[in-house]
């Protein structure tokens, strides 16, 4: 082959490789471009799954429920009484003014005191008055040689005219107090006083003549220096005629403890604070042995609660509330917890109690929640039978009303909002809380007394303020709606309702009149004495009960008197409300009726004793028969 040839045949070759490579290319650029769209493709698919996977739900169409106080029947409203109170501190001589400790350190006990007691000290026949005080701190009392605090005991010298004879009484007496039990312990006929505190117990004999015997040491209850005791009562569990004590504390305290858990508010600093930080501590419960000797049965009567995750003990106890609530003839202890599960203990008849507040239903609210618990107070509110629990809570939280729902009383619901409680009281802080018959139709009302923990509240709550008023909610009767009722202001008196910084309260006649008057005390302020000024010119038995085989005091005992369909009950007891002991003798309201039908007393134990000879609109002193 020539050298023309070859070069021709190389031409065709590479002519051929040319046409060849642009075929490819072709080829080639159809496969990228096919490829590039099939990854587009597969991302924007890829990309859309991704997006259906991870999306946001569309927000729901949110579903308002409309929620309304119980509508309370306009016959019931219209019924309401007008009954005015009258504040007669000043003008009814006392002077007293709480002594909390406060320099600015917001320690916490110098926010939770006092209670006060409304008793016959002096067997004259007229309630007379005390008030718990607490005193000044180690180091901290002011220059000036002033005397310290003590206890102030007034002497009621007959229509709520008061003496104070606290000097050379035995009670004038400094420690740091925070409330009061009252009972004749010895059966003597002389009600004696029992003190709890920030510290060691007090008791105190009463020994006649308006003077006190400190027996703290002799008689074994004094508990320990460190301690923080609060609610303290007065029954007998055991039915064997005398009186033992149930003491409950408050928090493992001390002013190193306080100052670690360091509480603020915002915009404000160190502040009072709530308990949750704060270890519990165990009750304590004192059996009384005779001649003046009690014996620390805490641990062995069961009143120790642990709690069952952490073992450490359970309580915070303010408030208590001895009453039997199944008429077995035993006495029950319901206690009020502040910020953890309030307790019921069931009396076993065999000197122990078991703890059954969770299987009752006392022990949380209806969500199985805590709340702030404060005061309390135990009555037959409903029809003479049955059992209702009022416990005033904390600030946004209702009053709770624990209903029995069947006759043996252990299983209850709590019915605040459907008895017209719950809406109209959640806005306060409450502390003491008391059933009564302030009008003396013969249903039980309920009175609340309110004041906040902390002075500047309203900087960060507008909605708080630190002085609040009381609230008094009138039991209308009604068997088809809520059976309470808010009293308005038009249908009140404006000394009722005047803000304070409420803690303790208690009830009794003060003035011998029929009717029910009230005392609230103040942290660190003056108490403020309330005459009951009705004029509805209804009728009242009013009893006086002295127990002979059971205690002398006759606490615990059941008055229930029939007035055509109705059946009205009330407990001789004076452990109520917050830190507090209202009076002794027991006053039913008749409203217009003038006779009862029936009346008769279960005493301590069970025995029932029929009585006919009571007067009416007159003070009837009944003693258990043989």
């Amino acid at each position: 082959m020539n050298d023309r040839e070859s070069l021709k045949n190389r031409a065709a070759v590479a002519e051929a490789e040319e046409e060849t490579g642009h075929l490819d290319d072709a080829v080639i650029g159809r496969a990228f471009r096919g490829s590039a769209i099939a990854l587009v493709a597969l991302l924007v698919i890829g990309g859309g799954t991704w997006w259906y996977v991870k999306r946001k739900p569309a927000p729901a169409v949110p579903k308002v429920t409309q929620l309304s106080s119980p509508v309370v029947p306009q016959r019931a409203t219209e019924q309401m009484p007008t009954v005015k109170f009258t504040d007669i501190t000043a003008a009814s001589g006392i002077k007293f003014v709480h002594n909390n400790g406060a320099t600015g350190d917001k320690l916490l006990p110098e926010t939770m005191g006092s209670g006060v007691a409304i008793l016959d000290f002096d067997k004259d026949g007229d309630q007379d008055l005390l008030f718990v005080n607490g005193t000044h701190w180690p180091g901290k009392a002011p220059q000036g040689g002033r005397p310290p605090t003590t206890q102030v005991l007034y002497r009621n010298e007959g229509a709520a005219k008061f003496t104070d004879v606290t000097t050379g009484s035995g009670l004038d007496v400094s420690f740091y107090g925070m409330g009061v039990a009252a009972g004749d312990y010895d059966n003597d006929g002389l009600v004696d006083l029992f003190f709890t505190a920030v510290g060691e117990n007090k008791l105190f004999h009463n020994t006649g003549n308006g003077k006190f015997q400190d027996v703290t040491s002799s008689a074994g209850v004094a508990g320990t220096p460190t301690q923080w005791t609060t609610a303290a009562a007065w029954l007998d569990y055991d039915n064997d005629g005398d009186l033992d004590l149930y003491v409950g504390r408050y928090v493992k305290w001390s002013r190193e403890i306080d100052f670690e858990v360091g509480y603020k508010l915002v915009g404000i600093g160190r502040a009072y604070g709530p308990p949750m930080n704060f270890e519990g501590a165990f009750a304590s419960f004192f059996r009384n042995d005779g001649q003046g000797k009690f014996t620390d049965v805490s641990k062995d009567a069961g009143v120790e609660v642990r709690n069952p995750a952490t073992r450490v003990p359970a309580a915070k106890t303010l408030g208590v509330s001895p009453i039997d609530l199944d008429n077995d003839g035993w006495m029950d202890l319901v206690v009020a917890n502040d910020t953890v599960q309030n307790f019921v203990f069931h009396n076993q008849k065999n000197g122990t109690f078991k703890e059954i507040g969770a299987l009752s239903g006392v022990a949380f609210d209806s969500y199985g929640n805590t709340r702030g618990a404060m005061g309390i107070d135990a009555g037959r509110y409903r029809d003479g039978r049955t059992v209702g629990i009022a416990i005033g809570n904390f600030a946004n939280e209702m009053t709770a009303l624990f209903v029995a729902q069947n006759n043996t009383g252990l299983i209850f619901t709590d019915e605040a909002i459907s008895e017209g409680i719950g809406p109209a009281s959640r806005l306060p802080l409450k502390f003491g809380i008391f059933f009564f018959d302030y009008d003396l139709d013969g249903r039980l009302d309920l009175l609340s007394v309110n004041g906040h923990l902390e002075e500047e509240i309203s900087k960060v709550q507008q909605s708080q303020r630190y002085a609040q008023p009381a609230q008094l909610f009138w039991n209308n009767g009604a068997t088809d709606g809520p059976g309470f009722t808010l009293v308005p202001e038009n249908r009140s008196s404006p000394d009722l309702v005047k803000p304070i910084v409420g803690r303790g309260s208690a009830y009794g006649d003060l003035d011998n009149d029929g009717d029910l008057d009230a005392v609230f005390t103040q942290t660190g302020g003056a108490p403020l004495v309330l005459r009951n000024d009705q004029s509805l010119n209804r009728r009242w038995l009013r009893l006086k009960l002295v127990g002979k085989k059971s205690n002398r005091d006759a606490i615990g005992a059941w008055v229930r008197v029939k007035v055509g369909d109705q059946v009205l009950a009330r407990q001789v007891m004076p452990t109520r409300s917050y830190l507090s002991q209202s009076e002794l003798p027991v006053t039913i309201g008749l409203g217009a009726s003038d006779k009862f039908d029936d009346l008769e007393i279960t005493w301590p134990g069970g025995p029932v004793q029929k009585v006919a000879n009571a007067r009416l609109n007159s003070v009837t002193v009944i003693e258990q028969a043989p």
